[in-house]
Parts: structure tokens; C-alpha cells; sequence
């Protein structure tokens, strides 16, 4: 069984859908949970008082949590949070990075300020909380971080260009600091969800209703992974996948490639191009940021 009473708990975005369910489970087996929601809609526009009606139904059925209606496209908000986090429970064990919002358009069609709003909402939304987190984490020697990434950036998704561009970074920001946090017992790790939500109901033809979601893609069919990579067996550096009760894992792999002299020209690349696209020997690079096994 993944033990994770008394570990405390902050995660964004809590107060529906996926980060809802994250929440009431972690407080259902004794964590101490600080649930943060701006409480605004899927665009990200409006307030209200979701984080704290998520909070007292944790209370209600016996757990221990407090709520934070802050943004965490706010640096000094981010730090808030998480010094709630510890001014209340005494430390920090656990960062969830769940919050984002949602502006699909084709490229063409969107504007600069909504890919600028997404990108900070998801991506330095989620390197603002986990920075504030870092030094004390750093300090007790032990911590664990998820990203809340997406197939949307990690194969692409026709139509959200700033989404996926915020949600594969989160590979490339795990992938650093799983490597600098490795000798401080701090693991990181990516979940890409799928599940029926406020988010995936805006495309209408999916004919998703996220007050109602379907057994198979209800949004509590995430919550494993996040309790596995909050767990002490948490691995780090990996993305792990739950869609809508399929758990699986994606990768980085590359193949050995070619080397040219040094006075080659782009012609000599060319009469090469089949080896240097010739993925059949390829390798996973399971260390991540280890580029030392590129070509080996």
C-alpha cells in the first residue's frame, strides 16, 4: 500500500476535475493537503471559492487541509503558497503541479497574448511553485515533485500550439532537475493525464460531459500515478501516463547518427540523411539529460 499519511501536500489546481480527485484521495489516506485554485474557468478568466469548498469536504470526512486561492502565474503568489504550506504543517513534502487553463486555436489564429498566458500558466505557473519548494525541500533531503504534462505537447495535438508548447517544456525542466535534485532525495517526475474534464469537454466533438464523466474516463482514474510518484518508491526522471485507466510510460530514445569531418558541407549530410533518420538501432535515454549515450 503507497503510505502517504502525514506527508503535506500542495496541489495547484485542486479544486476540479483531475486536481479535485488528486486532493480528496491524498487527504483520504492522511496527508495534509493544501488545496490552491484561483477558482476562474477553463480560459482562466473569473475567481471563485472552489480550493475551499474542496478543503472542507477533506475536513468533513476526517482528513486535514487548508486552501490557497492564489495564481501561480505569480512568482510571490507561488512562494505564498508554498510558506502556507509550511507555516501550517511544519514542511513540504509533496508539489503537484495540476493548475492550468485552456485557449485552443490554431496557430494562425492565436494571438500572442494567449500563447503568453498558457505558457505562464502551465509552464512558469509550474516552475514558480516548484522553485519556491525547491530550498526546503533541498534542506530536509527529501522531496517529490510532479508536472502535470500532456500528449497534446509530448505527439502533438492539432490546435494547441501554446499547450503543447507549455507541457512538453515540463519534459525538459524534469529532465534538469531531476538530475540536480537526485543527491538531495528530491525526485521529479512528469504525469500526462487523460480523463473527461472541463478541458477536454470544450471540444465538442468528443461529446464529453465533465459533470458527467464516463466510468472509463473519470478523473479519479488518474490519481494512481500521482499517489505513485508522491510515493518513497517514486522513481524520478520519468513520464508516466494515465488515459483514462491505461497506465503507461513514454521515453526519449535516438539512434547512434553519423560524425563528419569537420569540413564537411551540407551535401556530405545529405548522402547520409538514411543513417541519420534510421531509428531501428535507436536507444532510450533512461538517464535523463545523460546526452553522453548519444552515438554510443
Amino acid at each position: 500500500m503507497i503510505d502517504v499519511k502525514d506527508k503535506v501536500v500542495l496541489i495547484t489546481g485542486a479544486g476540479g476535475g483531475i486536481g479535485r480527485e488528486h486532493a480528496l484521495e491524498f487527504g483520504r489516506r492522511g496527508a495534509k493537503v493544501v488545496v490552491n485554485d484561483l477558482g476562474s474557468d477553463v480560459r482562466g478568466d473569473g475567481v471563485s471559492d472552489l480550493a475551499a469548498s474542496v478543503a472542507a469536504e477533506i475536513v468533513k470526512h476526517g482528513g486535514s487541509a487548508v486552501s490557497n486561492n492564489l495564481s501561480v502565474a505569480d512568482p510571490d503568489a507561488a512562494k505564498a503558497m508554498v510558506q502556507q504550506a509550511v507555516d501550517e504543517f511544519g514542511r513540504i513534502d509533496v508539489v503537484i503541479n495540476n493548475a492550468g487553463i485552456l485557449r485552443n486555436r490554431t496557430f494562425k489564429n492565436t494571438t500572442t497574448d494567449d500563447f503568453k498566458l498558457i505558457v505562464e500558466v502551465h509552464l512558469l505557473g509550474s516552475a514558480y511553485v516548484t522553485h519556491a519548494a525547491w530550498p526546503f525541500m533541498y534542506e530536509q533531503n527529501y522531496g517529490r515533485i510532479i508536472l502535470t504534462s500532456s500528449v497534446s505537447g509530448i505527439f502533438g495535438q492539432f490546435g494547441q500550439s501554446a499547450y503543447g508548447a507549455a507541457k512538453m517544456g515540463m519534459l525538459g525542466l524534469m529532465n534538469v532537475l531531476a538530475l540536480e535534485g537526485r543527491s538531495h532525495g528530491i525526485k521529479i517526475n512528469c504525469l500526462s493525464p487523460g480523463a473527461d474534464t472541463r478541458m477536454t469537454a470544450l471540444d465538442k466533438e468528443l461529446g464529453i460531459d465533465a459533470d458527467k464523466p464516463r466510468p472509463q474516463s473519470h478523473p479519479k482514474l488518474v490519481t494512481p500515478v500521482a499517489l505513485f510518484l508522491a510515493s518513497d518508491i517514486a522513481p524520478t526522471g520519468m513520464v508516466i501516463h494515465g488515459l483514462s485507466g491505461r497506465y503507461l510510460r513514454s521515453e526519449t530514445f535516438a539512434n547512434k547518427g553519423i560524425a563528419l569531418d569537420p569540413e564537411a558541407l551540407a551535401e556530405d549530410l545529405v548522402s547520409n540523411i538514411d543513417e541519420v533518420l534510421d531509428m531501428s538501432s535507436a536507444k532510450m535515454l533512461s538517464d535523463p539529460g545523460n546526452i553522453s549515450l548519444l552515438g554510443s
